[in-house]
């Protein structure tokens, strides 16, 4: 039986860390033929990686990139020469494993990584069916190029799309595969509720990475997985991390039902609610089902920055989402994104009015400025046409999109001015809370017994700092 090791290689911890929901769903899939053992290098950094390849000596290593940058425009931060460092390179001087990379950011850049990691082979896109079939063929001595989905350094230009029936996707039971411990205080239990994402928005990866169709998980699936869990480890926070919660129309409700019926008394949390699948009924299933927070990401609330970012929502629905928030009294985490194509002064103060009429001030919203450029999506074609990056630019180093009519600069410090006299509006650069942030935020929690979403807590702290209170509505 050979022997696999998979490697999580993302050691960012800001502002909460993430658990290798990936990486541990591919250790459930190939337990069975294989010798498997996951190593988790978010808070080792890679410290007793070099001692664990010698003591397991595995026959095959899976290492998963998740992020290649940080995506801040104002103090960017590039994760690929410390994976290398930290990662890759005791992984190349410790013997004869086949080094095969996959994740999300290995997708966006494959042939980038896999010639700069000098790896053997990728996994493209969903690695669940791909990344077997692979060890399989490596087992029987043949040939890998064959396999569907695999990449290789000489044929690295394509992704072709091998997708996982997720009716059968097993648990990831994370906390059995790595210490789950450090995780508990400030990070999240993680659940998929189905993959691929319909929409199209210019800037996005997620059809490439998963495809354009919905496939969806069954609810009691889902809703075993969370009990088992909870069994396991206690009260937590689970966090469904699907590109958006309440698409297609009618899968959250189901999901909800479900959960609600239980009666498991959890408390959960979801990133992407769509504007335009919001409904009354749906936040009324969230909140009997132990939803606490959400986060809701409509980028922009100008009626032409919307057509301009291809969201499939109004403002009017915009306008509906942001009153069901303050109906159900629903903690919610708003995200906007500032300079996309078209972008001018007048659309940027049509989404401040947004906020301002609609936005509680008990709520965060985060601010971006620019648009980072991937590979094969409709902002890297214009951004093409408009000259502002080369053919033959990888995009490994973060470029960014600005809107001609504006500029970096100038958005910057609009963006920046808006922050300044308006205290729940957080600029990029301060996206992620300072150690001493942190530290003040969970001495207050402690002291005044809040049982309230963290970034309630930082809001309280940026308020103070500002020498304002924050608004109980």
């Amino acid at each position: 039986m050979s022997k696999v090791l998979l490697i999580n290689t993302n050691t960012e911890k800001s502002p909460y860390p993430v658990p290798p929901l990936g990486l541990c769903i591919i250790a459930s899939v190939i337990k069975n033929g294989h010798e498997v053992m996951v190593y988790d290098g978010t808070f080792d950094e890679g410290n007793s990686l070099i001692g664990l390849l010698s003591d397991f000596k595995p026959d095959y290593i899976g290492a998963t990139i998740r992020n290649i940058d940080d995506m801040d425009v104002v103090n960017p931060t590039s994760y690929i020469e410390s994976i290398k460092r930290k990662f890759i390179n005791p992984i190349l001087e410790s013997g004869n494993a086949s080094l095969i990379l996959g994740g999300s950011g290995f997708s966006i850049l494959p042939k980038f990584f896999l010639d700069h990691y000098s790896s053997d082979y990728g996994v493209a896109g969903e690695g669940e069916t791909i990344f077997p079939d692979l060890l399989s063929c490596l087992d029987q001595g043949g040939d890998p190029s064959t396999v569907p989905g695999v990449l290789t350094r000489d044929n690295a230009g394509g992704m072709p799309h091998r997708t996982f029936d997720m009716m059968h996707l097993p648990f990831s039971e994370i906390d059995r595969k790595i210490d789950y411990s450090p995780y508990r205080g400030r990070g999240s239990y993680p659940i998929q509720t189905k993959r691929g994402c319909a929409h199209r928005c210019v800037y996005c990866t997620y059809n490439r990475i998963e495809g354009c169709r919905y496939r969806k998980r069954h609810p009691a699936h889902i809703a075993d997985e969370i009990e088992q869990a909870q069994q396991r480890l206690g009260p937590l926070t689970f966090e469904f991390v699907d590109s958006t919660f309440n698409d297609p129309s009618g899968h959250a409700e189901a999901i909800c039902r479900e959960l609600a019926g239980r009666k498991l008394g959890l408390r959960l949390r979801t990133m992407g609610i769509n504007p335009c699948n919001a409904s009354s009924d749906l936040f009324d299933l969230m909140c009997s089902s132990g939803f606490t927070q959400i986060d809701c990401t409509p980028d922009t609330a100008s009626p032409h920055m919307l057509k301009s970012l291809k969201k499939n929502f109004t403002l009017s629905d915009l306008i509906r989402n942001a009153k069901l928030v303050r109906e159900f009294d629903m903690p919610t985490m708003w995200f906007f994104i500032f300079g996309g194509p078209g972008e001018t002064e007048e659309t940027i103060r049509e989404t401040f009015a947004f906020i301002d009429s609609y936005v509680r001030g008990k709520d965060m919203v985060h601010m971006t400025c620019g648009l980072r450029i991937y590979p094969w999506t409709d902002l890297h074609r214009l951004a093409l046409e408009e000259k502002i990056i080369e053919p033959d630019d990888t995009l490994a180093d973060a470029r960014f999109y600005f809107s001609k009519e504006l500029g970096k600069d100038k958005l910057i410090s609009m963006i920046n001015e808006a922050s300044r006299i308006r205290p729940n509006c957080v600029p990029v650069a301060e996206t992620a809370p300072s150690p001493e942030m942190m530290s003040e935020a969970v001495r207050m929690r402690d002291e005044m017994r809040l049982n309230e979403p963290m970034f309630r807590t930082l809001l309280r702290l940026r308020y103070r700092m500002l020498g304002k209170e924050m608004p109980l509505q």
